[in-house]
This record gives structure tokens, C-alpha cells and sequence, in this order.
């Protein structure tokens, strides 16, 4: 078992029915007693979120912010920023899903800051976020994890550029995960859901065996529930037991216990987010695009652990040889199964030169040994792009 130390700070509420929590849990942060509400496209109006939100908020200066984009940008952010200096805010409510939430945190570390903040998120030498304000969350929809973490991911389109950010200071003081909220959702953004937490489990599971038996066991477990209630989920959102299910997995993918004494990889991800950042595409689906690839690229490094992922959740029998490509192929089948397109070329017919663009930014970003074994070179990640195609 690797070295590790953990510790996650989040106060988690889960279950429904818990929102007259709410007014407490800021007051233990908000001396001012001014909030900003930040949330998206408007659904939480819609739905009747919104209205229930201020039942319990009636005793605190509220100010909107919406308009959070599905990749959150940069510019949108940076006007909440200011909105949030000129109102004098000292808490953020994050109320949406994973992009919300990530723009949240980076808005919370970009208000004290004095220079550009878009600095701090290229990883100029000597410029970091050094305190943000406090921000707690209600999850709208099951996903990213990012409510229970310290990572962020912003974009920046005009740039295309799509770039992380996390630290202690990101943590949500508190999360609100209520599954009800499940109902409310539409099966692409579910199946979008279900793909990001299994991929999240697979950068932390697929990888070699280990010794840590907990952890193998726990990232089997999310992935075998994930694929027991997908395809009911998304036709039966409503009922609670699956919903709940959903969300479990999705907070406990990525809350840092699954990478606790293991090696993980995490170049999906990062080939993922270049496909979003040039495409557009939903981050969900640009894993579900390259997953299958990278694992085709490095099977050898990968065999032992692919082989164990197809006995384990598949249930697959044969030589340890014909279980690892086999696993591969179910994953996809999984993914595509739940509507999941698994091509570059199903979102998009401009893919010349895509994956020189791809390789060409690893190279410049000094990302030349990746993965597990730091074995995924720029001309690896060149391959996968275009077998992707």
C-alpha cells in the first residue's frame, strides 16, 4: 500500500427533506449575513428550487448570480467575482452541478486575489490563490464529485483552453445531496452522470494491482452499482432508492478516498478536457471517448489490472489475455448502451490535425510522461486522439 494522507473537511447532508439545515450552516461562516446565490442556466427557477431556497434564506441579503455555463468560463466567472466585491459578500451558495460548483470555487479564490487571476489557473510561477471566502453547496445533479473535493476545472473558449485548480482552500463548507433532485434531470445529463463517476472510479482503479485491498474493493463496488442501476435511473429517475444510489456513487468517485495508497492515472482526463475545450463536447462523453483508446494503447501496462476490472465487475471468464480486451470492450458497450457516442468523429467532421493540436499542447505544457507508470508519452497521447477519431 502507497503512502497517503487524506483529509476532507466537507460536511455532507444527504438525504431530502433537510433544507431548514440551511440557515445554521451559513451562519457558522457568513458574519455579514450576505450571500451570493450562484447557480446556471435557470432550472433551479424553474423546477421550484429556487423558491424553496428562499423560504429558508429570508433572513439574509441574497444576491443572484446565474448564468454558470456547463464548462464554466472564465469571463462569466470573473463578473460574479465583481459582483460579489461590489456587494460585499462573504459566502458563496453554490446551487447546480459540477460546473457550478467549480466555478464557485474558483470565484471564491479569484476575490482576494489582486492580479489576474487567470495566472493562477496557467500555473505562472510565484502567482497562487492564498485565502478564498467560504461556500457551501446544494448538488443538483450527480456527477463530478466536485461538491465533496477541491478541484475545479474552468474554461476558457476563446482561448480553448480548458484548465484545473484545487488546494485546501476549495472545499465546500457543506454539501446538500439530496436525491430528489434526480427527477428533475433529463436522461442525457443522467447518462452524462453516470459515465463521469464510473470514469472517475476507473482513473483510480485501472491502473496495476495493488495491495490495498479496501480501496480495489471499494472502486469495484461503486462500478458494479453504477452498472446495476444506469439504465433504470435514467428511465425511472423518480424513484428514490435509485437516485440515492446515484448519488453515493458520484460523491464517493471522487471525494479522495479511492486514491488513498493507490496509483492513479488521470490522462483520460486530460485528453478529455481538449476535446471539450476545441469541441465543445460534454466532458462525460469526451471520456467515454478516449477511456477505450487509451486502454487499447497501453494494454500491456494495463493487463494485469484490466484482467482483474473483468473477473471482478464483468464477471468474465477465459485467459487472463481474452478478460483484459474483453473488459474493454464491455466498457464501451456500457457507455454506448446509455447513449454515450464514442467516436470524435459523432460530435464533429473537423478533426484534421486534432491530434498533432493535442499532442503539440502536452508537449508545450511539459506533460511528457503520464499515467500510472508515467509511461503515456505526448506521441502516445497523438495515438489515442486519432484511433478516437
Amino acid at each position: 500500500m502507497l503512502n497517503f494522507e487524506v483529509i476532507n473537511p466537507t460536511r455532507i447532508i444527504f438525504g431530502k427533506d433537510q433544507l431548514e439545515r440551511l440557515p445554521q450552516l451559513i451562519n457558522d461562516f457568513s458574519k455579514k449575513k450576505r450571500i451570493l446565490l450562484a447557480y446556471g442556466g435557470g432550472s433551479i427557477k424553474s423546477t421550484g428550487l429556487f423558491n424553496k431556497l428562499m423560504i429558508h434564506l429570508k433572513d439574509f441579503e441574497v444576491v443572484e448570480f446565474g448564468g454558470i455555463e456547463a464548462n464554466p468560463q472564465f469571463t462569466t466567472l470573473m463578473k460574479g467575482v465583481e459582483l460579489a466585491r461590489e456587494k460585499d459578500i462573504d459566502f458563496i451558495l453554490a446551487v447546480g452541478g459540477g460546473s457550478v460548483i467549480d466555478g464557485v470555487k474558483f470565484m471564491t479564490g479569484a476575490f482576494h486575489y489582486k492580479g489576474d487571476p487567470y495566472e493562477v489557473l496557467k500555473r505562472t510561477e510565484g502567482c497562487v490563490f492564498t485565502q478564498a471566502i467560504s461556500f457551501g453547496t446544494f448538488l443538483t445533479l450527480p456527477a463530478t464529485g466536485s461538491e465533496a473535493n477541491s478541484g475545479a476545472v474552468i474554461s476558457r473558449d476563446e482561448l480553448k483552453e480548458k484548465l484545473t485548480m484545487g488546494g485546501p482552500l476549495f472545499f465546500p463548507k457543506f454539501s446538500f445531496c439530496d436525491p430528489t433532485v434526480v427527477a428533475t434531470l433529463p436522461k442525457r445529463q443522467l447518462a452524462n452522470g453516470i459515465v463521469d463517476a464510473f470514469m472517475h472510479t476507473l482513473e483510480q482503479y485501472l491502473t496495476y494491482p495493488t495491495d490495498n485491498l479496501l480501496q480495489e474493493r471499494q472502486a469495484e463496488g461503486i462500478l458494479q452499482t453504477l452498472i446495476e442501476i444506469a439504465s433504470e435511473v435514467i428511465e425511472h429517475p423518480n424513484n428514490y432508492k435509485l437516485a440515492s444510489n446515484l448519488m453515493a456513487c458520484a460523491t464517493h468517485a471522487l471525494n479522495g478516498n479511492l486514491r488513498c495508497g493507490v496509483p492513479t492515472d488521470w490522462t483520460t482526463h486530460m485528453i478529455g478536457h481538449e476535446l471539450t475545450a476545441m469541441y465543445g463536447i460534454d466532458h462525460a462523453r469526451t471520456l467515454a471517448i478516449i477511456a477505450p483508446r487509451l486502454y487499447e494503447n497501453q494494454f500491456e501496462n494495463k493487463k494485469e489490472k484490466l484482467t482483474q476490472y473483468g473477473k471482478r465487475v464483468w464477471n468474465l471468464q477465459g485467459t487472463s489475455e481474452e478478460i483484459a480486451k474483453e473488459a474493454i470492450v464491455k466498457t464501451e458497450m456500457f457507455f454506448q448502451r446509455l447513449g454515450i457516442h464514442t467516436k470524435i468523429s459523432d460530435y464533429s467532421a473537423d478533426t484534421d490535425h486534432i491530434a498533432e493540436v493535442i499532442k503539440t499542447r502536452f508537449i508545450d505544457r511539459g506533460w511528457n510522461a503520464m499515467g500510472e507508470r508515467q509511461a503515456i508519452t505526448p506521441s502516445d497521447v497523438e495515438s489515442i486522439v486519432l484511433h478516437a477519431i
